[in-house]
């Protein structure tokens, strides 16, 4: 598997052998203003020169990500690419088998489902894209506009190269813009038919009902080394085994949120104030990301963090990477009411999966599910956890 990219600064063409270096070497271009502002445009990528002085592996693979396979591809010579064939079970009617959770594919493209997508609309995501993905003959080609915050570029072109790897010769030719910054942009006020219609396809982490943004897995599913996290098949693990280190009886019996509120949040600031385990049946904690990364994440580990039966999930400034880590736990995921979703949190159906929590009744609400729910055990363990488990 090969990720290739070329320097539109150069005549030089190279293909970049991609093995675990690529999870070692990472982005570390941060935006101008900061993490959690307006969506991308944020800070471009200034014109690099192959002929800089710089031999290092990183810096050689930084030169060859600012790029676009635009100015190279058809001069790339590719070797014969021979699609695998693969013994896939057959469905005789796919409406009636295909899992309901899937309608949100079809919801999400429904906006191109008649025109179809016309590359003067892919132009036009381009203006708020972070970076283009395009797939030919099982290959990567990626195109940089703006930085990403951290290693999200990385990570997330990673995902696409595992997605490769794991269906050979399945994945067909595709050209899609990608953002990488927090909340959705492209609104449904302002793309409508009679309006400007269809809108410009653009991918990112989270959508929301009031935007036609197409949600795609977060970087960290594939690693967020900036604060410890590993690949989702390694922090899983942990995870599960830091849970049962105590059965759910013997837990906490009281809820539990650490994070950083400090993000434009106006939820996780009220939820500061229902830090009292008396009164509100709750255990908040503030995250120092700063300190934690002077002390080498000791008190920052989320196999540690399954101590107690109710865990909250709070917002950030958009949707949060946290929601999978705290379902992991299998506590009682209490979630305050979201207004955005990511790829899989569509799929969680309130009073099956978790508890909803009012945003307007904030502290009472948490109290009332952590009361409830320690004054019936059974029904929480045998209900709500057994659903989500299984």
């Amino acid at each position: 598997m090969q990720l290739l990219f070329c320097s539109k600064n150069s005549s030089h063409q190279s293909v970049l052998q991609v093995d675990e270096m690529a999870m070692q070497i990472v982005t570390r271009t941060k935006t101008v203003a900061g993490h959690n502002l307006a969506p991308t445009p944020w800070h471009r990528f200034a014109p690099k020169n192959f002929n800089d002085n710089n031999n290092s592996q990183y810096g050689k693979l930084l030169n060859h990500i600012k790029c676009s396979y635009l100015s190279c591809v058809s001069e790339i010579i590719r070797p014969p690419y021979r699609h695998q064939h693969h013994d896939l079970p057959h469905y005789g009617n796919a409406s009636t088998t295909c899992p309901s959770f899937f309608r949100w594919i079809h919801h999400d493209l429904e906006p191109w489902a008649q025109s179809r997508i016309s590359p003067s609309q892919l132009i036009e995501a381009q203006r708020f894209a972070a970076f283009r993905i395009v797939i030919v003959d099982g290959r990567l080609y990626v195109e940089h506009y703006f930085a990403c915050v951290q290693t999200r570029a990385m990570f997330t072109i990673w995902g696409f190269l595992q997605l490769l790897k794991r269906y050979p010769g399945m994945v067909p030719d595709v050209d899609l813009m990608f953002d990488c910054m927090d909340r959705p942009f492209v609104n449904r006020g302002k793309y409508r038919p009679g309006k400007r219609w269809p809108p410009p396809p653009l991918f990112r982490y989270c959508t929301n009902e009031w935007n036609f943004d197409i949600p795609f897995p977060d970087w960290s599913f594939w690693g967020w080394p900036e604060t410890n996290i590993q690949p989702w098949d390694e922090e899983f693990r942990s995870i599960k085994q830091g849970s049962k280190a105590l059965n759910w009886t013997r837990k906490r019996n009281h809820a539990y949120w650490k994070g950083n509120p400090y993000v434009g949040s106006a939820v996780r600031t009220d939820l500061l104030r229902c830090n009292d385990t008396t009164k509100w049946g709750a255990e908040v904690f503030i995250q120092d990301w700063v300190q934690e990364t002077r002390v080498g994440f000791k008190q920052s580990k989320l196999a540690d963090q399954c101590k107690h039966r109710y865990k909250i999930y709070a917002e950030g400034f958009a949707w949060s990477v946290s929601l999978k880590y705290i379902l992991s736990c299998g506590s009682l995921a209490l979630i305050i009411s979201p207004n955005f979703e990511d790829f899989f949190s569509r799929g969680l159906i309130p009073k099956q999966n978790h508890w909803p929590i009012s945003r307007a009744n904030l502290c009472p609400s948490i109290k009332y599910a952590v009361e409830w729910s320690n004054a019936n055990p059974s029904q929480v363990h045998f209900g709500f956890l057994n659903r989500l488990l299984n």
